[in-house]
């Protein structure tokens, strides 16, 4: 039995219309269970990515606005994050202005043979944006690491529009 990769993911968070409208309006998922794709259930949402074709890539499922913050990591185990790839350079570009207008862009990170942004939703759950490079770009300097980003640099390099690879 092999695993393939993640299908999706659920969260609870503290108001899943909310977090819906945020993750269309912010990051251009669509939901689902507005347009008969999916079954409306009360509190809860589905979304799914723009380029994906998975039934759904995000359940979100309210929990009230009462819910205590995340302790994971600080004094509970739990998830840390989840990562989201974008196709292009310029779609990390795009994606991070987005994120820096609403306040909730957080880190960014060369990883060597990734790029990533940081960023938390309207519940402080942090998510990463990845741009994953493609194999035949590799070079022996681009090994795992944590350091600066500078995609005006990588762009320079690999082309605004340069599709990241496939992890699928």
């Amino acid at each position: 039995m092999a695993i393939r990769g993640i299908n999706h993911a659920v969260l609870y968070v503290r108001d899943a219309d909310r977090s819906a409208e945020f993750f269309c309006r912010v990051l251009g998922f669509r939901r689902l269970d507005d347009t008969g794709e999916m079954p409306r259930f009360n509190g809860a949402a589905f979304l799914r990515a723009p380029r994906s074709t998975n039934d759904h890539d995000l359940g979100l499922f309210s929990v009230g606005d009462n819910a205590a913050a995340s302790a994971a990591g600080v004094s509970t185990v739990g998830m840390y994050h989840l990562s989201w790839e974008v196709e292009t350079l310029s779609d990390l570009v795009n994606l991070g202005a987005a994120l820096s207008r609403e306040g909730l862009l957080t880190g960014a990170s060369d990883h060597g043979t990734t790029r990533a942004l940081y960023a938390r939703d309207p519940d402080g759950l942090e998510f990463e944006l990845t741009w994953v490079m493609p194999m035949e770009l590799l070079t022996d300097s681009d090994t795992p690491t944590t350091k600066a980003l500078n995609l005006e640099a990588d762009i320079a390099r690999f082309g605004a529009l340069t599709e990241a690879r496939r992890s699928r």
